[in-house]
Parts: C-alpha cells; sequence; structure tokens
C-alpha cells in the first residue's frame, strides 16, 4: 500500500510541471526581472518639431565662430555639419521634400562651397605671406648683423695698413733727416753721393705718404660703398615688411563668417519656404 501511495498520481504535482515547463519554454531575454523598465519609443516628431530642430541647428552654424587661423581648417567639419542637419530634415518620415526645396538646399550648398574654395585659396595665399613675412624680418636681423661684422673687418684692415704705412713715413721722415745731418767729405762720403741718398730717401717718403693718402681714400670708398648697399638692400626689406604687414593685417579674422551666415540663412529660408507650401500640397 505504501507503494502504491507513492506512485499514484498526484493532481497538484501535475499542475506544477505543466507550469514549470511552460516558463521555461520562453527566451532567456523575455523573463520578467523584477526593477528592469524597458524604454518606451518616443513618439513621432511632426513636421513642425523636425523643422524648428533643423531651424535651431542651422542657426547655431551660421553663428559658430573658429577659433585660430588658418581658419581652412574648419572648413570641412562645418560643411560636414551643415550637411548633416539637412539631410536629418529631409530624411524624417514627416518630411518629403519637392522640388522647390532641393532646388533651393542645392543652389545654398554650390554657394557656399564655391564661397569656401576662394576662402581656402586666400587662406593659403596670407600663410604664405605671413611665413615671407616672418622671413624677412629674420633676414633683416642678419642684414644688420653682417653689416657690423663687415664695418669692423673694414676697420681692422683700415687701422693695420694706416698704422703700417704711418710707421713707415715716420721711419722714412727720420732717414731723411739722418741723411741730412750726415757730413761730406772729399775721399769719404762726398757730397754728391749725399744729394743723391737724400734723393731717393725723400722719394721713398713722399711715395709712402701718397700710399697713405691713398690707403685712406680707398677705405673711405669701400665704407661708403659698404654702407649704401647696406641701407639699399635693408630699405628693400622694410618695404617688403610693411607691404606684408599690410596684407596679412587681418590673418587673424574668420573671413568665411558672413559667408557661413549667408548660406545658413538661405537653408532656413528654404526650410521655412517649405512649410508654407506644405499644407497646399497636402
Amino acid at each position: 500500500m505504501g507503494y502504491r501511495s507513492q506512485s499514484g498520481p498526484r493532481r497538484g504535482a501535475g499542475e506544477k510541471f505543466q507550469k514549470s515547463s511552460h516558463a521555461k519554454a520562453k527566451p532567456k531575454n523575455q523573463k520578467n526581472k523584477p526593477g528592469v523598465k524597458y524604454a518606451e519609443e518616443e513618439p513621432a516628431l511632426s513636421l513642425e518639431q523636425v523643422a524648428e530642430k533643423t531651424l535651431k541647428g542651422l542657426a547655431k552654424l551660421g553663428s559658430q565662430t573658429f577659433a585660430l587661423s588658418p581658419f581652412s581648417q574648419y572648413y570641412d567639419d562645418w560643411l560636414v555639419n551643415l550637411q548633416q542637419v539637412v539631410s536629418e530634415f529631409e530624411s524624417n518620415p514627416a518630411v518629403k521634400v519637392d522640388e522647390t526645396f532641393t532646388k533651393d538646399r542645392a543652389q545654398a550648398f554650390g554657394n557656399i562651397e564655391g564661397e569656401l574654395a576662394k576662402k581656402r585659396i586666400r587662406d593659403a595665399e596670407l600663410e604664405a605671406s605671413a611665413k615671407e613675412l616672418a622671413d624677412s624680418n629674420h633676414l633683416l636681423v642678419e642684414t644688420d648683423a653682417t653689416y657690423a661684422a663687415q664695418t669692423r673687418e673694414l676697420a681692422a684692415k683700415r687701422n693695420g695698413d694706416i698704422e703700417r704705412l704711418t710707421k713707415d713715413v715716420h721711419e722714412l721722415e727720420e732717414e731723411v733727416a739722418k741723411i741730412g745731418q750726415m757730413r761730406t767729405s772729399f775721399f769719404g762720403f762726398t757730397k754728391k753721393a749725399k744729394t743723391k741718398k737724400q734723393e731717393e730717401a725723400n722719394q721713398k717718403l713722399t711715395s709712402t705718404k701718397n700710399e697713405l693718402e691713398i690707403a685712406l681714400g680707398n677705405f673711405k670708398v669701400e665704407q661708403e660703398k659698404l654702407h649704401d648697399e647696406y641701407e639699399k638692400k635693408k630699405q628693400a626689406l622694410i618695404e617688403k615688411v610693411q607691404s606684408l604687414e599690410k596684407e596679412i593685417v587681418n590673418i587673424e579674422t574668420d573671413s568665411s563668417a558672413e559667408a557661413r551666415q549667408v548660406a545658413s540663412t538661405a537653408l532656413a529660408n528654404a526650410v521655412n519656404a517649405f512649410l508654407k507650401r506644405k499644407p497646399a500640397a497636402e
């Protein structure tokens, strides 16, 4: 009796088994877990809401400023962001753009892409001018240093030659004076020999004095030539620097700001115009 009692069917146990099997059949990801909330699907935006979001994005991009030059480094990212804002508007299920909007959008993008292409060229020119300005300023410093070195070298050569020639003149003057004091005799140092020696010494003295005078004149000419060349080169560099400074005076100003604002406004106008046409089209 005890065996039958254990193996006999039990209604409660059968119901429990069936319920357990049914629970296991559920996928694991469908099990209910306490405390877990599932995100509800966001309601679709209306046409007006999509347009409002787009207009805010366009306004933000239209007023965006770039930090540092060259500003052309930001152009590609800005265009991508602009295209993304418009693309999100066009691809939204609530929006079905018409031919007029497509034409207006294409015109706006064509205009801004053309303007930014011109700005890229201008930015590149300004960067080249800025580099040239830096090189010219460096060359100005080098020119001053070179002139100072050449002036010192010329002065050292002049001083050395003048000192040598002045010493030669002094020695020849002493020699002439010494010859003048020498006594003559019939059998020794004759008057004729003295006269000849005096003439030779005087000739050397005169020649050396002339050489000294010529040297002084040559050094003056060389100094003036060196100074003229220096002033000419320096003046040309100064004029170039001044010209470059005027050219790049606005290098830190973003010249694309106005064009980008115009493009953003044009696209915003296209969106607003589309909204006005939409009710009539539906």
